[in-house]
């Protein structure tokens, strides 16, 4: 296929240059080398094209109504981009990091040295040697010469190394097709990979949503604008996540392949219908389980089941036991990974469940999965917040009326003025136990975590349990059981830690239970009232540090809180943050923040072949060195201390 053929072709709809997750990342450097390569006839790779029908009347720049093939251009974009941004002077359908451009404006070619450059005014202002390559495909050899023609004997040579360069839009780039309606979403994205083995890996996410693209253009736009409004209110999801949702609304399947035949019409009315059904479920949850933030939000994934059932309800549950229901099977889908696993496979095995029993064909399915779901004490012998055990005492603060130490309010109840968010806090002071020789992983045990306001976390401080229960107690009865809390004062030494733990684990358990009978009982109605939002006190750096690297181009962070066994699906760490496929996707080492760490953790994300930081500050030096710049401003790029294992 001709680079000008190509081009065309983008133009008029024919090829989509579909923008996956990672956008446009090549650098300057890589869009002159590209360019050099054209010039002196080097190969410059094939592309990878995936024909698939489309329904014409939805296509841009289409006048027939009927099938019409599309051609998604899979492998290649990077070069093609390139190519379009610097031949066409401006960026293809799609692109949409309008700071990015700046990769590809710019580019001149020098007649007399042969070489590439992006404009330096020092060096090319009032200098005809050097050539704008935007302007030379826009205007001709000719026209853009003209200064040349001015130069003597030069002048031949160099208006023929100006013809040499615009013949390049002539050049043929090899193609390869794939074709036929055998040719499944998967097959497509295993020969992608295959391909590409040493880039950025496609998701089936990736190419479903190219083709939505491909025949819906606001399609992309229209999802981003609602993961941007959840992202307000708290909740960050990724483009998959939302299409997986979008997608079990309208087919019925959690299978990618689905949207094959969905009409662009038909998207944008499931779109429509799935946010109002998330909506609903983020809601429900807020109220009657007090998951008000990202943080705190577990089983993300067992939410489409969820809005399929919403959405078939007509997009609402009016019913507070059918509500009560659905959050006793939301909570034990989320307690027990029920798609840390193979999630699609499992997604389809549930919404099966739920097309031919419903609500009670879904707790079935995980009833006889599980084999028991009654919560043990030891469920609770986890660490740190990235522990799903870690929502569940959340849950159980804001369910059952927990009460404020140090004032006595509820903190189901929503709490006015500064310093009122819920925080977590360690009964037994990080500190105190350490200087006792406790182990870091019994010093993070989520039965040693409780929440209270800011202003009770400040003012309660470093003091012992010894030293402030009887106070708390005698000025607000009941407020150390409403934490679960025994009131026998032997257990509140220092030296009885482990059995304070075990005793506790007792009862968070038995709370537990409780409150999951009493939603498959119908008979939990009574709603939490407001949101306090809880908050750790490296919430705050963690979404900085993730904000940071969307800006710098990197991949966000996987914030879920686990590294789980891929076979079993059963947690083997908890970072902060994790980012499994590098921070330039597909491109750099596998990376994790644990800003907690214990020789358990530090060995298993050893084993499983993560560089890992202990500090955000040492995670920022290692960008810099990823990045080869000096992002602080120091004068050095990285550190020569840098904390990182």
């Amino acid at each position: 296929m001709k680079i000008t053929y190509l081009l065309d072709s983008i133009d008029n709809g024919t090829v989509v240059l579909p923008e996956f997750q990672r956008g446009y990342v090549w650098s300057r450097d890589q869009v002159k080398g590209l360019f050099q390569s054209l010039y002196q006839g080097f190969p410059v790779g094939g592309l990878l094209i995936w024909e698939t029908q489309a329904d014409a009347a939805a296509l841009r720049s289409s006048d027939t109504a009927g099938p019409k093939t599309v051609k998604l251009l899979l492998d290649g974009q990077q070069r093609v981009t390139s190519l379009y941004g610097v031949m066409r002077g401006q960026p293809p359908a799609f692109f949409e990091d309008p700071h990015k451009a700046k990769s590809f404006s710019g580019l001149y070619f020098n007649v007399h040295e042969l070489t590439f450059e992006f404009y330096k005014q020092s060096a090319m202002a009032n200098n005809p040697r050097w050539v704008s390559v935007t302007d030379l495909f826009l205007e001709g050899p000719s026209k853009v010469g003209a200064p040349l023609q001015q130069m003597g004997e030069e002048a031949w040579t160099y208006m023929e190394r100006l013809q040499r360069l615009h013949g390049i839009r002539d050049r043929e780039l090899h193609d390869e097709s794939l074709t036929g309606q055998e040719l499944t979403v998967d097959v497509v994205v295993d020969i992608f990979n295959r391909v590409n083995s040493g880039g950025t890996k496609l998701s089936k996410g990736d190419l479903a949503l190219a083709r939505i693209c491909a025949i819906r253009e606001t399609a992309r736009e229209e999802l981003r604008d609602a993961l941007a409004r959840w992202k307000e209110a708290g909740f960050e999801f990724t483009m998959d996540w939302l299409l997986r949702c979008v997608n079990v609304v309208i087919t019925g399947e959690a299978r990618f392949e689905a949207l094959r035949a969905v009409s662009a019409e038909d998207f944008g009315v499931g779109l429509k219908k799935a946010e109002h059904a998330i909506d609903f479920v983020l809601n429900l949850l807020a109220t009657r389980l007090g998951v008000d933030h990202d943080r705190v939000l577990l089983g993300r994934y067992g939410i489409p089941i969820m809005v399929r059932f919403v959405d078939q309800q007509g997009g609402s549950l009016t019913d507070a036991t059918t509500q009560d229901r659905l959050i006793y099977w939301y909570v034990h889908q989320a307690m027990w990974g029920r798609f840390s696993g193979s999630t699609e496979s499992v997604l389809n095995q549930d919404l099966g469940a739920l097309e031919c029993g419903g609500l009670d064909g879904l707790i079935k399915t995980i009833e006889l999965s599980r084999g028991s779901l009654q919560v043990r004490p030891e469920d609770f012998d986890t660490q740190t917040i990235g522990s799903r055990f870690y929502p569940i005492l959340y849950m159980l603060t804001r369910v059952n009326d927990s009460k404020d130490l140090c004032y006595g309010v509820p903190l189901s109840t929503h709490l006015l003025g500064k310093n009122t968010n819920l925080e977590l806090h360690h009964v037994f002071p990080k500190a105190l136990l350490y200087k006792h020789d406790y182990e870091r992983r019994d010093v993070n045990a989520v039965a040693n975590f409780s929440f209270l306001t800011s202003s009770c976390n400040k003012i309660l401080g470093m003091r012992a349990p010894s030293d402030y229960f009887a106070e708390v107690e005698a000025q607000h009865p009941g407020a150390l059981a409403s934490h679960w809390i025994t009131d026998d004062r032997t257990l509140w030494e220092t030296d009885s830690y482990m059995d304070f733990l075990a005793d506790r684990r007792e009862r968070l358990a038995a709370a537990t239970n409780d409150m999951l009978s009493a939603f498959l009982g119908g008979t939990s109605t009574e709603q939490v009232k407001g949101h306090g939002g809880a908050v750790d006190q490296h919430d705050d750096e963690v979404r900085e540090l993730s904000d940071w690297c969307a800006e710098l181009g990197l991949s966000r962070p996987d914030t879920s809180g686990e590294i789980a066994d891929e076979e079993t699906g059963e947690p083997l760490v908890y970072p902060d943050a994790v980012w499994s496929a590098g921070m330039q996707t597909g491109k750099s080492e596998k990376v994790a923040l644990i800003l907690e760490p214990d020789e358990e953790s530090e060995a298993r994300l050893g084993q499983l072949g993560y560089r890992f930081f202990t500090t955000v500050e040492g995670l920022r030096h290692y960008v810099e060195e990823l990045l080869n710049l000096d992002l602080d401003g120091d004068g050095v790029v990285g550190s020569p201390d840098m904390e990182t294992t």
